[in-house]
Order: structure tokens, then C-alpha cells, then sequence
């Protein structure tokens, strides 16, 4: 995989989950239409972004299509240290008609690494645009 397959979250919106398998380093994500995506960081040396909270049960977000993929960060969140030169929260909302999911990533570094959550298409067809 490579920077040509990386992707806007809301990629996702209007596809079906067939499958998520989380870690707390990578998700992945099975779509009906045969695309597979995954959310991860590519660590540094000097920083450690991971999934820190899962809200919400998969099984809502799966068989149905998705209604609403959206990302936001968040650095008015306090740090989960005192010590953190640099952090950020960034979530990630799935929601169906039969309910949503909520991933919570926390990234920290000495501030000159990126905190950033990927995003990449890791196979089947693109998203066709609006």
C-alpha cells in the first residue's frame, strides 16, 4: 500500500461493513462491494498513536449501509498525561439505521512527529465521486 491509496474516512459513507477486525494499533474494514480499508498510524520513532476506546457494538455497524463517516480531532481533551509534549484525540463516527460505533484514536509525540491516524484502501473498487 502506498500514499496513492490513502483515503478520506468518509470514503466509507453509503458502503456496507461486511466485517471489522480491530486492534489497538489497526482496523480494518470488509465493504459488501468487495473495497477493504484500513485506519492505522505509521509509527516513528518518537511518538505513539493508537485506538485507546471503542463506543458502541460493531454489529450495528455491520449489514447496513453507513449514514453517517465522520472524523474529528480534538486537542482540548486533556492528555491522558501530564507529561505529553504534544497529543491528539481524534474520533472516528460510523452510524447506521441500526445504530453507530465511535473509535477514539490518542496520538502523542515530543511535537515535531505526526499524531495523524491513516486512512487506505487497501483493495476493490474506488468510492465514485458525487
Amino acid at each position: 500500500m502506498g500514499w496513492d491509496d490513502r483515503c478520506e474516512f468518509g470514503e466509507l459513507l453509503g458502503k456496507t461493513l461486511t466485517e471489522v477486525t480491530a486492534s489497538d494499533d489497526q482496523i480494518s474494514f470488509v465493504c459488501s462491494d468487495g473495497s477493504e480499508y484500513r485506519q492505522f498510524h505509521d509509527q516513528d520513532c518518537c511518538e505513539n498513536v493508537s485506538v485507546d476506546d471503542v463506543t458502541g457494538d460493531w454489529a450495528d455497524v455491520i449489514g447496513s449501509p453507513i449514514v453517517v463517516a465522520d472524523e474529528r480531532s480534538n486537542s482540548d481533551d486533556p492528555p491522558k498525561s501530564e507529561h505529553a509534549e504534544s497529543y491528539t484525540w481524534t474520533f472516528y463516527k460510523i452510524d447506521t439505521a441500526k445504530g453507530g460505533v465511535t473509535i477514539r484514536w490518542y496520538g502523542t509525540s515530543n511535537g515535531y512527529y505526526s499524531e495523524r491516524v491513516s486512512f487506505e484502501r487497501t483493495s476493490g473498487p474506488r468510492k465514485e465521486a458525487a
